[in-house]
């Protein structure tokens, strides 16, 4: 029996929409059609556990295969099947009520996920790569009879008698003169493997291969036989479907090594297992990172029940925790999944919430069970540490007693550790607790080594996160504050009672300044007169802290652009009690004072690394001279 019939979405509109708009992420017609082949043996899995079911149920699969010559592709199944009056229902119409309201909404949609996941038209999908689309299925349902459709992309559908002997459905795509790209094998092994690498049913990818025979046949040419090559694409049992303690840390590795062949194994990982108030399971691994803060994000991969969805997981997962690598699987998470969804979901925000803790709750073990072993790995982990203690408070919580500081010794504090170590020295007259920080310990050595001389302790500050973890310890820490090294003479970065007398009289420190400030010549560096320590060097060149933290803000991109804009300004503090500034008020003439004075200043821009071209040039040439 032959009946005919118009699909009832009330609008022709609806094929070009599909064929054309959605075109930019054609492939996932065959994720689409594979998994609702996947769900129909699931299907009849569920019955069969019901006892609605009583025939087998033990050689569940799925095939795809294609046919270069015939242009065709072809979605098999063995699951639940449809009859004539399924069809009707399931396949003819689509689940929304008439083309205006289609229309409408369809304007609002970011991409074809959205679309198909709004409208229902997983199945549809197929038209984005065909021009024909016909299904034989068989029913399950006892006495039913096999059943037939085709539709040519018009709203024009056929409906009759199929020829399936055998339970289940086939769909079979006459794929249009765009997608051709298709009938390729490697083309569809790897969409196979990008969305149904570990789906729960195996996935046979059949191809037809032909292999030359003995013998010619009547025309001379050589004899060849047809070979059909099934091979299963997928793991249908991955480690995250399994409990933890059937795994061993050989699974985990193998299991890694399959997502990320080319990659270092990875410091440890966290296996994921919940299901109430939301359903989540997967594996995510801490890769070895160093301070490289420019690495691909976007490693994790997001499942629903094993289909591959996406790897753009930025609402899943907190914002400090895209680094890391792995899979997560929640069946919450719709298959059709859209960004706006991701960020209006309330599940969502709970797995985002529920992913931080058990993060939180492995670090704080490892820390607690063995501290060498985190310190060891706190090169490669310091970075996601230090980024979620900086963006999201709920880490922070826990991060704070398992963060550590450490200083230019290569020694590790935590925070409570590092105040016990420094209080006693490094408190300044008004009660205010100082950090000594560098960011770069070989170029700033000489303020490193007269912090150490006066018994400080010099922090080691020069992960790409720094500069925001520094700001976020000032914020979090009592009475606190955070210099740089350089930001000033070794007794003025830390302000005690104690400061050493001048030797100076009032008219020589006028007579310094003055002659500093012509044999300098530059706006740039302002000159200042300190009472120091005589071992300390005759001049030292420096940044205000503010200053020069504002401008690295700036140049990391973090909103302070009037401070990016403006010039560097540096500080010249002459130490007035060294003897050299003495022999420069004693020296016969203006010229040799002016020298000196020179030959000390580009010392100490030489220690900054800011001694550079005909400076440094000129530097070397009145060395020689003076020597």
């Amino acid at each position: 029996m032959q009946e005919k019939g118009t699909i009832s979405i009330h609008t022709e509109n609806i094929f070009p929409i599909i064929k054309k708009f959605l075109y930019s992420d054609n492939e996932i017609f065959l994720r689409e059609l594979v998994s609702n082949a996947v769900d129909a043996t699931q299907k009849l899995k569920r019955l069969s556990s019901l006892g609605q079911y009583n025939g087998p149920v033990d050689n569940l699969r799925v095939e795809v295969a294609f046919d270069k010559d015939a242009k065709t592709i072809t979605i098999s199944d063995n699951g639940i099947g449809m009859t004539a009056e399924e069809i009707k229902k399931y396949i003819n119409q689509i689940a929304f009520s008439g083309a205006t309201e289609f229309m409408e909404k369809f304007k609002e949609a970011k991409d074809a996920n959205e679309i198909i996941g709004r409208f229902g038209l997983g199945f549809y999908s197929a038209f984005m790569v065909a021009d024909k689309v016909e299904i034989q299925t068989l029913s399950y349902q006892d006495g039913a009879k096999p059943a037939f459709w085709v539709c040519d992309g018009s709203t024009e559908f056929e409906i009759g008698d199929g020829v399936l002997e055998e339970r289940g459905t086939e769909i079979t795509l006459y794929i249009n003169s765009e997608s051709e790209e298709f009938l390729d094998k490697h083309k569809l092994q790897q969409i196979l493997d990008k969305y149904c690498k570990f789906l729960p049913v195996p996935i046979k990818f059949g191809t037809n291969e032909q292999e030359e025979e003995d013998g010619v046949d009547e025309e001379g040419k050589p004899k060849y036989k047809t070979i059909e090559v099934d091979n299963i694409i997928n793991d249908t049992n991955p480690i995250w479907t399994k409990a933890p303690n059937e795994l061993k840390d050989e699974d985990y590795l193998k299991f890694y090594k399959e997502l990320y062949p080319f990659s270092e194994d990875p410091l440890f990982w966290i296996h994921l297992n919940v299901d109430y108030p939301f359903n989540l399971t997967g594996v995510l691994y801490f890769p070895k990172l160093k301070n490289d803060f420019e690495i691909q994000r976007n490693k994790i991969k997001l499942f629903s029940r094993q289909v591959f969805i996406t790897d753009e997981v930025k609402d899943i997962v907190p914002e400090f925790l895209m680094l890391l690598h792995g899979v997560i699987d929640s069946p919450d998470i719709p298959l059709n999944v859209s960004r706006s969804f991701l960020q209006a979901d309330s599940n969502v925000k709970k797995i985002n919430n529920y992913i931080t803790k058990k993060v939180a709750d492995k670090l704080t073990e490892i820390f607690k069970q063995d501290r060498k072993a985190y310190e060891e790995k706190w090169s490669d982990i310091g970075l996601f540490v230090k980024y979620g203690f900086v963006s999201e408070d709920k880490f922070y919580e826990k991060a704070k007693d398992f963060v550590l500081l450490s200083n230019t010794a290569n020694e590790n504090f935590t925070l409570n550790e590092y105040k016990e170590k420094v209080e006693a020295t490094q408190t300044d007259k008004d009660g205010q607790l100082v950090y000594l920080y560098t960011n770069d310990a070989a170029k700033q050595d000489s303020f490193i080594q007269s912090a150490n001389k006066k018994g400080y302790d010099v922090l080691l500050m020069n992960s790409p996160i720094d500069n925001h973890f520094i700001s976020h310890l000032e914020q979090k820490l009592e009475k606190t504050s955070l210099k740089r090294v350089d930001a000033d003479v070794a007794d003025k970065l830390i302000k005690k009672d104690d400061a050493p007398e001048t030797v100076l009289s009032e008219e020589q420190t006028t007579k310094v300044k003055d002659i500093f400030t012509k044999a300098i010549n530059k706006p740039a560096y302002r000159v200042e007169l300190e009472s120091l320590n005589p071992d300390e060097l005759p001049v030292t060149v420096t940044m205000d802290e503010f200053m020069r933290r504002m401008k690295d803000m700036a140049a990391m991109g973090g909103g302070m652009g009037f401070y990016g804009n403006m010039p560097d300004n540096y500080k010249v503090i002459v130490n007035g009690n060294h003897k050299l500034i003495s022999r420069i008020l004693e020296a016969e003439s203006d010229d040799t004072q002016s020298q000196l004075a020179k030959q000390a200043f580009d010392l100490a821009l030489l220690s900054q690394g800011l001694l550079t071209g005909p400076e440094l040039t000129e530097f070397v040439n009145r060395s020689v001279n003076l020597i």
